[in-house]
Protein backbone atom coordinates (compact mmCIF):
# COMPACT_ATOMS: atom_id res chain seq x y z
CA UNK A 1 0.00 0.00 0.00
CA UNK A 2 1.51 3.05 -0.85
CA UNK A 3 2.08 6.20 1.29
CA UNK A 4 0.12 9.58 1.38
CA UNK A 5 2.38 12.10 -0.51
CA UNK A 6 1.53 15.48 1.77
CA UNK A 7 1.00 18.42 -0.31
CA UNK A 8 3.63 20.96 0.88
CA UNK A 9 2.08 24.19 2.99
CA UNK A 10 0.73 26.86 0.84
CA UNK A 11 2.63 29.94 0.61
CA UNK A 12 0.72 33.15 2.16
CA UNK A 13 0.45 35.86 -0.21
CA UNK A 14 2.72 38.69 0.05
CA UNK A 15 6.24 38.75 -0.02
CA UNK A 16 8.29 35.64 0.73
CA UNK A 17 9.37 35.85 4.17
CA UNK A 18 13.14 36.75 5.12
CA UNK A 19 15.88 34.08 6.23
CA UNK A 20 16.44 33.79 9.64
CA UNK A 21 18.95 35.92 11.02
CA UNK A 22 21.60 34.35 13.44
CA UNK A 23 23.66 36.54 15.89
CA UNK A 24 23.63 37.50 18.84
CA UNK A 25 20.18 38.53 19.51
CA UNK A 26 18.92 35.17 17.95
CA UNK A 27 21.50 32.56 19.73
CA UNK A 28 23.57 32.30 17.00
CA UNK A 29 27.61 34.27 16.24
CA UNK A 30 27.50 37.30 15.01
CA UNK A 31 26.33 38.75 11.75
CA UNK A 32 29.48 39.18 9.05
CA UNK A 33 28.53 41.60 6.26
CA UNK A 34 30.60 40.89 3.08
CA UNK A 35 34.32 42.69 3.30
CA UNK A 36 35.20 45.34 0.65
CA UNK A 37 38.43 44.35 -0.77
CA UNK A 38 41.02 46.93 0.28
CA UNK A 39 41.82 49.58 -2.08
CA UNK A 40 44.76 49.48 -4.12
CA UNK A 41 46.53 51.66 -7.06
CA UNK A 42 45.76 48.80 -9.32
CA UNK A 43 41.53 48.26 -7.78
CA UNK A 44 41.47 52.04 -8.58
CA UNK A 45 43.09 52.02 -11.95
CA UNK A 46 41.20 49.23 -12.99
CA UNK A 47 37.90 50.63 -12.05
CA UNK A 48 38.53 53.92 -13.87
CA UNK A 49 39.61 52.03 -16.76
CA UNK A 50 36.05 50.63 -16.71
CA UNK A 51 34.39 53.94 -16.69
CA UNK A 52 36.40 55.90 -19.30
CA UNK A 53 36.16 53.09 -21.89
CA UNK A 54 32.62 51.75 -20.25
CA UNK A 55 29.51 52.62 -22.20
CA UNK A 56 29.08 56.10 -20.18
CA UNK A 57 32.81 57.22 -21.54
CA UNK A 58 33.42 59.40 -18.64
CA UNK A 59 36.67 61.56 -18.85
CA UNK A 60 39.75 60.05 -17.26
CA UNK A 61 39.89 62.81 -14.82
CA UNK A 62 36.24 63.41 -13.40
CA UNK A 63 36.64 59.37 -13.28
CA UNK A 64 39.62 59.52 -11.45
CA UNK A 65 38.28 62.18 -9.03
CA UNK A 66 35.42 60.74 -8.35
CA UNK A 67 36.46 57.15 -7.76
CA UNK A 68 34.85 56.21 -3.90
CA UNK A 69 38.30 54.77 -2.88
CA UNK A 70 40.51 57.35 -3.85
CA UNK A 71 40.96 59.26 -0.22
CA UNK A 72 41.85 55.40 0.87
CA UNK A 73 45.23 55.64 -1.38
CA UNK A 74 48.39 57.54 -0.08
CA UNK A 75 49.31 60.30 -2.31
CA UNK A 76 52.28 58.02 -4.20
CA UNK A 77 49.17 54.96 -4.72
CA UNK A 78 47.14 57.80 -5.90
CA UNK A 79 50.19 58.97 -8.45
CA UNK A 80 50.22 55.11 -9.07
CA UNK A 81 46.96 54.96 -10.13
CA UNK A 82 46.90 58.25 -12.41
CA UNK A 83 50.31 56.65 -14.19
CA UNK A 84 48.62 53.34 -14.74
CA UNK A 85 45.76 53.97 -16.58
CA UNK A 86 47.25 56.91 -18.78
CA UNK A 87 49.62 54.05 -19.69
CA UNK A 88 47.20 51.74 -21.01
CA UNK A 89 45.42 54.71 -23.01
CA UNK A 90 48.60 55.87 -24.64
CA UNK A 91 49.16 52.33 -25.41
CA UNK A 92 45.96 50.26 -25.64
CA UNK A 93 46.83 48.98 -29.02
CA UNK A 94 50.12 48.15 -28.81
CA UNK A 95 49.25 46.27 -25.41
CA UNK A 96 46.46 43.94 -26.73
CA UNK A 97 48.78 43.43 -30.21
CA UNK A 98 51.41 41.61 -27.38
CA UNK A 99 48.63 39.92 -25.77
CA UNK A 100 47.13 38.81 -29.24
CA UNK A 101 49.45 35.69 -30.17
CA UNK A 102 48.88 34.15 -26.37
CA UNK A 103 44.91 34.76 -26.37
CA UNK A 104 42.78 32.05 -27.65
CA UNK A 105 39.68 33.86 -28.05
CA UNK A 106 38.99 37.37 -26.61
CA UNK A 107 38.49 37.92 -22.75
CA UNK A 108 35.05 38.88 -21.84
CA UNK A 109 33.43 40.92 -19.94
CA UNK A 110 35.62 43.66 -21.09
CA UNK A 111 36.91 44.02 -17.29
CA UNK A 112 39.17 40.77 -18.35
CA UNK A 113 40.98 42.79 -21.18
CA UNK A 114 41.01 45.99 -18.73
CA UNK A 115 43.34 43.13 -15.97
CA UNK A 116 45.53 42.13 -18.79
CA UNK A 117 46.40 45.54 -19.96
CA UNK A 118 47.32 46.44 -17.13
CA UNK A 119 49.91 43.59 -16.47
CA UNK A 120 50.86 44.32 -20.01
CA UNK A 121 51.47 47.77 -19.40
CA UNK A 122 53.53 47.28 -16.16
CA UNK A 123 55.33 44.86 -18.10
CA UNK A 124 56.40 46.64 -20.95
CA UNK A 125 56.51 50.52 -20.16
CA UNK A 126 56.92 50.89 -16.45
CA UNK A 127 59.01 48.63 -15.83
CA UNK A 128 58.00 46.75 -13.10
CA UNK A 129 59.49 43.61 -12.27
CA UNK A 130 57.73 40.93 -14.17
CA UNK A 131 57.33 38.47 -10.38
CA UNK A 132 55.44 41.50 -9.10
CA UNK A 133 53.47 42.34 -12.35
CA UNK A 134 52.35 38.75 -13.09
CA UNK A 135 51.47 38.72 -9.39
CA UNK A 136 50.02 41.93 -8.77
CA UNK A 137 47.32 41.38 -11.54
CA UNK A 138 46.83 37.95 -10.19
CA UNK A 139 45.64 39.17 -7.63
CA UNK A 140 43.28 41.96 -8.83
CA UNK A 141 42.16 38.96 -11.31
CA UNK A 142 41.18 36.97 -8.26
CA UNK A 143 37.99 39.36 -6.76
CA UNK A 144 35.13 38.55 -9.40
CA UNK A 145 37.00 36.61 -11.88
CA UNK A 146 38.41 33.99 -10.44
CA UNK A 147 37.86 31.29 -13.53
CA UNK A 148 40.08 33.62 -15.42
CA UNK A 149 43.31 33.50 -13.25
CA UNK A 150 44.96 30.71 -15.14
CA UNK A 151 44.27 32.53 -18.58
CA UNK A 152 45.80 36.03 -16.89
CA UNK A 153 47.87 34.14 -15.38
CA UNK A 154 49.23 32.25 -18.56
CA UNK A 155 49.03 35.39 -20.89
CA UNK A 156 51.11 37.83 -18.93
CA UNK A 157 54.08 35.00 -18.26
CA UNK A 158 54.47 34.67 -22.14
CA UNK A 159 53.98 38.50 -22.68
CA UNK A 160 56.96 38.77 -19.97
CA UNK A 161 59.43 36.23 -21.73
CA UNK A 162 58.70 38.28 -25.49
CA UNK A 163 58.06 41.76 -25.42
CA UNK A 164 61.40 42.70 -25.25
CA UNK A 165 61.44 41.53 -29.17
CA UNK A 166 58.02 42.02 -30.10
CA UNK A 167 57.82 45.69 -28.44
CA UNK A 168 60.06 47.04 -31.21
CA UNK A 169 58.35 45.88 -34.09
CA UNK A 170 55.19 47.02 -33.66
CA UNK A 171 54.61 50.68 -34.96
CA UNK A 172 53.41 52.17 -32.04
CA UNK A 173 52.76 55.67 -32.95
CA UNK A 174 50.77 54.68 -35.46
CA UNK A 175 49.09 51.82 -33.84
CA UNK A 176 47.82 54.14 -30.89
CA UNK A 177 46.14 56.70 -33.16
CA UNK A 178 42.49 56.64 -34.69
CA UNK A 179 42.84 56.36 -38.38
CA UNK A 180 40.49 59.42 -38.80
CA UNK A 181 43.38 61.45 -36.50
CA UNK A 182 46.12 59.96 -38.59
CA UNK A 183 44.89 61.22 -41.98
CA UNK A 184 44.07 64.62 -40.55
CA UNK A 185 47.27 65.36 -39.38
CA UNK A 186 48.90 63.79 -42.23
CA UNK A 187 46.64 66.29 -44.91
CA UNK A 188 47.68 69.19 -42.22
CA UNK A 189 51.56 68.67 -41.22
CA UNK A 190 52.37 66.07 -43.46
CA UNK A 191 53.33 62.69 -42.28
CA UNK A 192 57.09 63.49 -40.64
CA UNK A 193 55.22 65.98 -38.31
CA UNK A 194 52.24 63.88 -37.99
CA UNK A 195 54.61 61.10 -36.67
CA UNK A 196 56.48 62.76 -34.25
CA UNK A 197 52.93 64.38 -32.59
CA UNK A 198 52.13 60.84 -32.37
CA UNK A 199 55.28 59.80 -30.79
CA UNK A 200 54.76 62.88 -27.94
CA UNK A 201 51.35 61.31 -26.75
CA UNK A 202 53.05 58.46 -25.86
CA UNK A 203 55.45 60.50 -23.01
CA UNK A 204 54.11 61.42 -20.15
CA UNK A 205 53.84 65.53 -19.95
CA UNK A 206 55.31 67.54 -17.59
CA UNK A 207 53.93 69.92 -15.18
CA UNK A 208 53.77 73.62 -16.12
CA UNK A 209 52.88 76.25 -13.82
CA UNK A 210 52.40 80.16 -14.44
CA UNK A 211 53.94 81.59 -11.54
CA UNK A 212 53.91 85.23 -9.85
CA UNK A 213 57.01 86.55 -9.32
CA UNK A 214 60.59 86.10 -10.67
CA UNK A 215 60.76 82.83 -12.51
CA UNK A 216 64.10 81.75 -11.87
CA UNK A 217 63.49 82.04 -8.16
CA UNK A 218 60.22 80.45 -8.27
CA UNK A 219 61.82 77.86 -10.79
CA UNK A 220 64.22 76.81 -7.74
CA UNK A 221 61.46 76.98 -4.73
CA UNK A 222 59.50 74.40 -7.15
CA UNK A 223 62.07 72.31 -8.61
CA UNK A 224 61.23 73.52 -11.76
CA UNK A 225 62.81 75.04 -14.83
CA UNK A 226 62.01 78.43 -16.40
CA UNK A 227 60.50 77.59 -19.61
CA UNK A 228 59.08 81.09 -21.26
CA UNK A 229 58.42 83.99 -19.87
CA UNK A 230 56.47 84.02 -16.73
CA UNK A 231 56.03 79.99 -17.15
CA UNK A 232 58.29 77.19 -15.25
CA UNK A 233 58.09 73.43 -15.96
CA UNK A 234 58.63 70.88 -13.56
CA UNK A 235 58.40 67.37 -13.80
CA UNK A 236 55.46 65.19 -13.22
CA UNK A 237 55.00 63.10 -9.77
CA UNK A 238 54.04 65.35 -7.20
CA UNK A 239 50.63 66.22 -5.91
CA UNK A 240 49.98 70.08 -6.72
CA UNK A 241 48.92 71.04 -3.57
CA UNK A 242 51.81 69.98 -1.82
CA UNK A 243 54.14 72.40 -3.91
CA UNK A 244 55.60 75.70 -1.86
CA UNK A 245 53.23 78.29 -2.45
CA UNK A 246 50.13 76.66 -3.76
CA UNK A 247 47.64 77.74 -0.41
CA UNK A 248 49.33 81.16 -1.14
CA UNK A 249 48.69 81.19 -4.79
CA UNK A 250 51.82 82.24 -5.92
CA UNK A 251 51.08 79.81 -9.00
CA UNK A 252 48.44 78.04 -11.23
CA UNK A 253 48.28 75.27 -13.57
CA UNK A 254 48.87 76.27 -17.39
CA UNK A 255 50.18 74.58 -20.23
CA UNK A 256 52.91 76.64 -21.97
CA UNK A 257 50.98 77.16 -25.25
CA UNK A 258 47.72 77.83 -23.21
CA UNK A 259 49.02 81.23 -21.92
CA UNK A 260 50.01 82.50 -25.40
CA UNK A 261 46.04 83.23 -26.40
CA UNK A 262 45.80 85.78 -23.47
CA UNK A 263 48.91 87.52 -24.31
CA UNK A 264 48.48 87.73 -27.93
CA UNK A 265 45.11 90.62 -26.77
CA UNK A 266 48.20 93.01 -26.58
CA UNK A 267 48.42 95.38 -23.51
CA UNK A 268 45.20 95.44 -21.06
CA UNK A 269 46.01 96.93 -18.24
CA UNK A 270 42.71 98.30 -16.60
CA UNK A 271 41.12 97.58 -19.83
CA UNK A 272 38.07 95.68 -19.58
CA UNK A 273 38.31 92.19 -21.81
CA UNK A 274 35.66 89.24 -22.45
CA UNK A 275 36.63 85.83 -21.26
CA UNK A 276 34.52 83.73 -23.35
CA UNK A 277 33.86 80.32 -22.38
CA UNK A 278 36.61 81.09 -19.62
CA UNK A 279 36.34 77.79 -17.32
CA UNK A 280 38.36 76.43 -16.22
CA UNK A 281 40.15 79.78 -15.68
CA UNK A 282 43.73 79.38 -16.56
CA UNK A 283 43.47 82.44 -18.97
CA UNK A 284 40.71 84.25 -16.54
CA UNK A 285 43.76 84.62 -13.84
CA UNK A 286 46.29 85.16 -16.58
CA UNK A 287 44.20 88.33 -17.77
CA UNK A 288 43.75 89.41 -14.19
CA UNK A 289 47.01 88.91 -13.42
CA UNK A 290 48.08 91.42 -16.61
CA UNK A 291 45.59 93.94 -14.59
CA UNK A 292 42.40 93.62 -16.95
CA UNK A 293 39.15 94.12 -15.74
CA UNK A 294 37.91 90.77 -16.84
CA UNK A 295 34.20 89.09 -17.36
CA UNK A 296 34.71 85.44 -17.51
CA UNK A 297 31.27 84.21 -19.18
CA UNK A 298 30.76 80.39 -19.21
CA UNK A 299 27.84 78.00 -19.44
CA UNK A 300 28.91 75.79 -16.22
CA UNK A 301 28.00 76.47 -13.23
CA UNK A 302 30.39 74.08 -11.03
CA UNK A 303 33.11 74.70 -13.66
CA UNK A 304 32.79 78.17 -12.47
CA UNK A 305 32.84 77.55 -9.24
CA UNK A 306 36.41 76.26 -9.89
CA UNK A 307 37.22 79.43 -11.31
CA UNK A 308 36.13 81.51 -8.18
CA UNK A 309 37.86 79.22 -6.04
CA UNK A 310 40.82 79.16 -7.99
CA UNK A 311 40.65 83.40 -8.16
CA UNK A 312 40.17 83.08 -4.26
CA UNK A 313 43.75 81.50 -4.11
CA UNK A 314 45.26 83.68 -6.67
CA UNK A 315 43.94 86.90 -4.79
CA UNK A 316 43.22 87.80 -8.02
CA UNK A 317 39.31 89.28 -9.02
CA UNK A 318 37.01 88.69 -12.46
CA UNK A 319 33.19 89.37 -12.55
CA UNK A 320 31.97 85.78 -13.32
CA UNK A 321 28.71 85.49 -15.59
CA UNK A 322 27.05 81.94 -15.51
CA UNK A 323 25.28 81.87 -19.33
CA UNK A 324 25.49 80.72 -23.12
CA UNK A 325 27.73 82.92 -24.55
CA UNK A 326 25.66 82.12 -27.60
CA UNK A 327 23.41 84.49 -26.58
CA UNK A 328 24.60 86.62 -23.39
CA UNK A 329 25.09 89.99 -24.34
CA UNK A 330 27.10 92.36 -22.15
CA UNK A 331 26.33 95.81 -21.20
CA UNK A 332 27.90 97.54 -23.82
CA UNK A 333 30.70 96.44 -26.32
CA UNK A 334 34.11 95.57 -25.29
CA UNK A 335 37.28 96.79 -26.52
CA UNK A 336 38.77 93.03 -26.30
CA UNK A 337 37.28 89.67 -26.26
CA UNK A 338 39.13 86.28 -25.98
CA UNK A 339 37.29 83.27 -27.17
CA UNK A 340 38.90 80.08 -25.83
CA UNK A 341 36.02 78.19 -27.75
CA UNK A 342 34.93 74.81 -26.77
CA UNK A 343 36.52 71.78 -29.64
CA UNK A 344 37.52 68.35 -29.87
CA UNK A 345 40.55 69.04 -27.76
CA UNK A 346 42.74 66.87 -30.20
CA UNK A 347 45.75 69.06 -29.14
CA UNK A 348 45.87 68.39 -25.59
CA UNK A 349 45.97 64.04 -26.08
CA UNK A 350 49.20 64.82 -24.66
CA UNK A 351 47.92 65.34 -21.22
CA UNK A 352 44.59 63.67 -21.84
CA UNK A 353 45.05 60.44 -23.41
CA UNK A 354 41.34 59.46 -23.09
CA UNK A 355 40.59 62.22 -25.83
CA UNK A 356 41.55 59.60 -28.68
CA UNK A 357 39.73 56.78 -27.59
CA UNK A 358 36.48 59.22 -27.06
CA UNK A 359 36.31 61.26 -29.67
CA UNK A 360 34.64 60.93 -33.72
CA UNK A 361 34.62 62.96 -36.96
CA UNK A 362 31.49 63.49 -35.77
CA UNK A 363 32.33 65.30 -32.91
CA UNK A 364 34.55 67.60 -34.79
CA UNK A 365 31.26 68.51 -36.78
CA UNK A 366 29.39 69.60 -33.75
CA UNK A 367 32.26 71.17 -32.71
CA UNK A 368 32.75 73.35 -35.62
CA UNK A 369 28.57 74.43 -35.72
CA UNK A 370 29.29 75.77 -32.14
CA UNK A 371 32.36 77.44 -32.83
CA UNK A 372 30.71 79.79 -35.53
CA UNK A 373 27.63 80.59 -33.48
CA UNK A 374 30.22 81.42 -30.64
CA UNK A 375 32.32 83.47 -33.04
CA UNK A 376 29.33 85.34 -34.42
CA UNK A 377 28.31 85.91 -30.98
CA UNK A 378 31.70 87.32 -30.25
CA UNK A 379 32.16 89.73 -33.11
CA UNK A 380 28.66 91.26 -31.85
CA UNK A 381 30.08 91.66 -28.16
CA UNK A 382 33.29 93.40 -29.76
CA UNK A 383 33.17 97.15 -30.10
CA UNK A 384 34.60 99.09 -33.10
CA UNK A 385 38.13 98.73 -33.64
CA UNK A 386 38.16 96.02 -30.83
CA UNK A 387 40.60 92.98 -31.04
CA UNK A 388 38.96 89.50 -30.66
CA UNK A 389 41.30 86.75 -30.34
CA UNK A 390 40.03 83.25 -31.02
CA UNK A 391 41.73 80.02 -29.94
CA UNK A 392 41.02 76.14 -29.95
CA UNK A 393 43.49 73.72 -28.29
CA UNK A 394 42.66 71.07 -31.61
CA UNK A 395 45.14 70.20 -34.05
CA UNK A 396 41.90 69.94 -36.54
CA UNK A 397 42.05 72.73 -39.56
CA UNK A 398 38.68 72.59 -39.60
CA UNK A 399 38.11 74.06 -36.46
CA UNK A 400 40.65 76.74 -36.35
CA UNK A 401 41.80 78.19 -40.25
CA UNK A 402 38.72 77.15 -42.05
CA UNK A 403 36.61 78.75 -39.06
CA UNK A 404 38.49 81.93 -38.97
CA UNK A 405 38.37 81.57 -43.34
CA UNK A 406 34.46 80.79 -42.60
CA UNK A 407 33.64 83.84 -40.45
CA UNK A 408 35.66 86.84 -42.67
CA UNK A 409 33.83 85.64 -45.60
CA UNK A 410 30.53 86.58 -43.55
CA UNK A 411 31.55 89.30 -41.82
CA UNK A 412 32.75 92.46 -44.07
CA UNK A 413 33.30 94.67 -40.90
CA UNK A 414 36.38 92.09 -39.67
CA UNK A 415 39.75 91.90 -40.62
CA UNK A 416 43.05 89.96 -39.68
CA UNK A 417 45.48 91.45 -37.20
CA UNK A 418 48.26 89.37 -37.65
CA UNK A 419 50.66 88.08 -34.92
CA UNK A 420 54.24 89.05 -35.72
CA UNK A 421 56.88 87.25 -35.25
CA UNK A 422 58.41 88.88 -32.52
CA UNK A 423 55.55 88.97 -30.27
CA UNK A 424 55.86 84.84 -30.00
CA UNK A 425 59.45 86.03 -27.77
CA UNK A 426 60.89 82.53 -29.09
CA UNK A 427 58.13 80.21 -28.58
CA UNK A 428 58.18 77.45 -31.42
CA UNK A 429 55.41 77.90 -32.75
CA UNK A 430 54.14 77.87 -36.68
CA UNK A 431 53.61 81.36 -37.87
CA UNK A 432 51.00 81.15 -40.94
CA UNK A 433 51.64 84.38 -43.72
CA UNK A 434 48.24 85.38 -42.59
CA UNK A 435 49.22 85.98 -39.12
CA UNK A 436 47.44 83.00 -37.52
CA UNK A 437 49.60 80.72 -35.37
CA UNK A 438 49.93 76.98 -34.36
CA UNK A 439 51.66 75.37 -31.51
CA UNK A 440 52.23 71.59 -31.57
CA UNK A 441 52.42 69.02 -29.36
CA UNK A 442 55.85 68.19 -30.71
CA UNK A 443 57.22 71.61 -30.33
CA UNK A 444 59.92 71.73 -27.58
CA UNK A 445 59.89 67.64 -27.84
CA UNK A 446 63.33 67.88 -26.37
CA UNK A 447 61.36 69.47 -22.81
CA UNK A 448 58.53 67.53 -23.11
CA UNK A 449 56.29 69.25 -25.55
CA UNK A 450 53.19 71.23 -25.20
CA UNK A 451 49.72 71.64 -26.11
CA UNK A 452 48.55 71.58 -29.79
CA UNK A 453 47.05 75.40 -30.12
CA UNK A 454 45.57 77.54 -33.21
CA UNK A 455 45.33 81.23 -32.14
CA UNK A 456 43.89 83.96 -34.69
CA UNK A 457 43.50 87.65 -33.85
CA UNK A 458 41.03 89.92 -35.20
CA UNK A 459 40.10 93.83 -35.06
CA UNK A 460 36.16 95.02 -36.12
CA UNK A 461 36.96 97.79 -38.44
CA UNK A 462 32.85 99.37 -37.98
Amino acid sequence: MRGRIEEPPRRRKGPPEPPPRRGPAHGGPPVLEPKRPQATARSVALDVLDAVLGPDQRPLEEAFASHPDLAQLAPRDRQLARLLVATVLRHMAELDALASPFLRFKPEPPRLRHILRLGIAQLAFLGTPPHAAVHTTVELARHGHEKAVPMINAVLRRVAGHFKDRLPELDGPRLNTPDWLWRSWVRAFGEATARAIAEIHAREPPLDLVVRGDPAEAALTLGAEPLWLDVVRRPVGVAIESLPGYAEGAFWVQDVAATLPARLLGEVRDRWVLDLCAAPGGKTMQLAAMGARVTAVDLSGPRLARVRENLARTRLAAELVEADATSWRPPAPAPFVLLDAPCSATGTIRRHPDVPHHKRPSDVERMVALQDRLLDAAVQMLARDGVLVYAVCSLQREEGEERIRALLERTPNLERAPVRAAELRGLPALLAPSGEVRTLPCSWAERGGMDGFFIARLRRSA
